[in-house]
């Protein structure tokens, strides 16, 4: 449910997910006098100086989010590998190194970012569907803790690599459980007609044969069936599916250090329930508990993307039938979850006008119809120049982003206990064409 906290004038907006703790959007206030906040700081003053669009995170949100996780899963020894494709932007990554996270990657360029945050090899995991060469010998050159490995093809890639360099690789092989998450059709990863992994009836073969080649050291054992889940049953058969598989394989002798169940628990856009981090780890923890092995989960969505909002300026506003569009001056490109997925995400007026409520289609500046932010939203009356924010933007936000009709990246902005900072400045022309060679 959506709930509004009310304390002399200030409204807290936030989601109440369990009793003693919310996440969603609880660091973003309402006042009266200041407008919408982000940790007692106002989004205009931010806008003031970074100017729109612009990404604003908070980060007590983002370590109340992982030490809600860590605590939930303590009762079996675990590690937590953040998903770099939630979002990957620099500062974010070292706030959450300093709480502990490990990372996950889905590229070499996520494994380099993930460096450079801080993150020593044996604390990054490498997943993605279609690994290059050059990508599987920047892995096996550094000894990542684990290459998640998604065909037999692929492993034979990796064991020549590691033998043609002297040494061995670390290996898991995701496997697919056959498993529909009950998620967008886009995010779904776990069933058969997916792109994702190897049967699971055919892993006990696959592992027997990968464990008589030297090159390899056989560590785990992955899954992952889709993102944005909001029903815990779905990921509660894989991991039933990838512990028993992980166990038979035990008492053959093959001696897995961990099972990765991937992430993808989801978080409440709109006024639709979703299962809360206690709840999610309530349903893994018996299943994990006696397996032996340690438990790795790569979380994303959950950790970053109620932690952070995109605001925009109004542009125009017209009329067109029965209809009024606003017209922001951020759309598809800082934010493509709406025309891609038909995506739902809250829009708040940052300092709401006084009158009745109107409905807009709220869109964005983009040549393209599919450039929708929000369709038929009710919100107080707006005019050209006004601020919206656009809600729960922290997870594949800015990571998504792209610079379609030469737009420049947004600014991101960080916002501390003691203050503000960008952490990324907003991209210039410049910035498009320095690759660019014209010939000259």
């Amino acid at each position: 449910m959506i709930a509004k906290r009310f304390s002399g004038c200030q409204t807290e907006i936030a989601r109440v997910q369990c009793a003693d703790v919310t996440i969603a959007t609880a660091g973003f206030t309402r006042d009266a006098a200041a407008g919408l906040s982000c940790s007692g700081v106002p989004l205009d003053t931010i806008i003031a100086r970074v100017g729109t669009p612009a990404y604003v995170y908070s980060a007590a949100l983002i370590r109340q989010a992982w030490r809600r996780l860590d605590r939930a899963f303590a009762p079996v020894p675990h590690a937590l590998h953040y998903a770099l494709k939630a979002n990957s932007t620099l500062a974010l990554l070292r706030l959450l190194r300093a709480e502990g996270a490990c990372a996950d990657a889905n590229s070499a360029g996520e494994i380099e970012v993930a460096l450079r945050a801080g993150f020593t090899p044996d604390q990054i995991v490498f997943t993605g569907v279609g690994k290059s060469d050059s990508e599987l010998r920047r892995a096996v050159s550094l000894g990542v803790h684990a290459i998640n490995a998604e065909s037999p093809g692929e492993i034979d890639r990796i064991e020549a690599i590691a033998r043609d360099a002297g040494t061995r690789a670390r290996v898991a092989v995701r496997v697919n459980p056959d498993i529909d998450a009950g998620t967008h059709h886009h995010i779904s990863t776990g069933r058969r007609h997916d792109k994702f992994g190897v049967p699971i009836e055919l892993a006990p073969a696959l592992y027997r044969d990968m464990a008589r080649k030297p090159a390899l050291v056989l560590v785990g054992v992955h899954v992952h069936v889709g993102s944005q889940i909001t029903d815990l049953a779905p990921l509660r058969r894989a991991a039933e599916s990838v512990v028993g598989l992980a166990r038979a394989l035990r008492a053959e002798g093959i001696a897995l250090e961990h099972v990765d169940l991937g992430g993808g628990l989801g978080i409440p856009y709109d006024d639709s329930p979703v299962a809360t981090i206690e709840q999610y780890a309530h349903a893994l923890v018996p299943i994990v508990r006696s397996s032996g092995v340690t438990l790795l989960l790569e979380p994303g969505r959950v950790v970053v993307g109620a932690a952070g909002v995109l605001v925009a300026a109004v542009v125009d506003i017209k009329a067109s039938g029965d209809r009024t569009f606003v017209v922001l001056d951020a759309g598809m490109t800082e934010l493509l979850r709406p025309a891609l997925y038909g995506a739902y995400h809250r829009i708040e007026a940052v300092r709401p006008r006084a009158g009745a409520r109107r409905r807009y289609e709220v869109v964005g500046p983009l040549c393209e119809s599919s450039d929708v932010v929000g369709r038929d939203r009710e919100l107080p009356p707006l005019e050209v120049g006004d601020l919206v924010a656009i809600l729960d933007a922290g997870a594949y936000g800015s990571a998504m982003s792209f610079t379609y009709n030469r737009r420049p990246l947004a600014a991101e902005v960080l916002v501390e206990d003691d203050g503000w900072r960008v952490i990324r400045r907003r991209s210039t022309v410049d910035d498009l064409l320095a690759l660019e060679v014209d010939g000259e």
